[in-house]
């Protein structure tokens, strides 16, 4: 399926909720598809995403509405500035506005949470990841607005790349029986391996497997300082991913340690919406 059209089923779900039988406080208004304005406008600084999803609501709802968009995707915004406008009918405009703006307002702020976490390791060569920790049905929407911050997206879903973790390890009955299968299945499709470690012993295993990525999953800050210079004098060459529990306050501490990747699942699950709002032009 079209990914475009993966993204519109979720808008058509998100419309379906709010609008139920009709919108009846606008209705009651009687106004006729009446002509009229609106913009959107930053109340908190932040980077905007969205932008299609948000106008994919309204276009659903009439498509003869037109929009200038002031503030594209990926753009830094202040309180007071103009991120776009809306023309035509009022009614329009005001049935789609909660629908359109949670998906804005959503989006913006995860990519504002994800600038946040890339600028806080912007002296380090790391890399800021998402994970699969995402709102259902809104996986592409939020890594596209994780790129929009500045962030790297790491793998879609189950389907595109091994990603051994420890429930994985204890179904195999160990890390090395995990690697040898999945190492055995890589060969019919040619995805990349990515195995989770906890402590040094399993650092030392898997880096003789040569897996693609290496993830040193909840690590202290020391634990990641020795397991970067065991792995790195062993395979100077191996990529080492960083994960647990990452916060603004902890990621600098965490790029430090010389890992090439760190994965934060609350850059989705947890950004909190950046501050916007629509205003109708009297």
């Amino acid at each position: 399926m079209n990914k475009i059209n993966e993204d519109r089923k979720i808008i058509q779900l998100a419309l379906a909720e709010d609008l139920g039988k009709g919108d009846i406080t606008t209705r009651a208004l009687q106004l006729n598809s009446k002509a009229g304005k609106a913009v959107v406008i930053a109340k908190a600084p932040g980077i905007i995403s969205g932008i299609a999803a948000f106008i994919w609501v309204y276009k659903t709802i009439s498509p003869v509405l037109s929009f200038v968009i002031l503030k594209p995707n990926a753009s830094s915004v202040v309180p007071g500035d103009e991120v776009l406008r809306i023309k035509g009918p009022l009614d329009a405009i005001l049935t789609g506005e909660r629908t359109a703006m949670n998906f804005l307002g959503h989006l913006s702020g995860v990519a504002t949470m994800t600038h946040d976490m890339v600028e806080a390791i912007k002296d380090y060569p790391a890399k800021i990841l998402d994970t699969r920790k995402t709102m259902p049905g809104m996986r592409r929407l939020e890594k596209l607005a994780v790129r929009d911050g500045g962030g790297t997206n790491h793998r879609l879903g189950l389907f595109d790349m091994y990603l051994i973790k420890e429930n994985h390890i204890a179904a195999a009955g160990g890390l090395e029986n995990a690697l040898k299968k999945v190492s055995a299945h890589r060969k019919r499709t040619k995805a990349k391996i990515e195995v989770e470690v906890k402590s040094f012993d399993e650092l030392k295993l898997a880096l003789t497997f040569k897996p693609d990525y290496i993830l040193l999953d909840n690590f202290s800050l020391e634990m990641l300082d020795e397991g970067v210079r065991l792995a790195r004098a062993i395979d100077p060459a191996v990529i080492l991913e960083a994960s647990g529990n990452v916060a603004l306050e902890t990621v600098k501490k965490i790029a430090a340690a010389g890992v090439d990747r760190i994965s934060v699942g609350k850059i989705t699950h947890s950004a909190p919406v950046l501050d916007l709002s629509l205003k109708v032009a009297e």
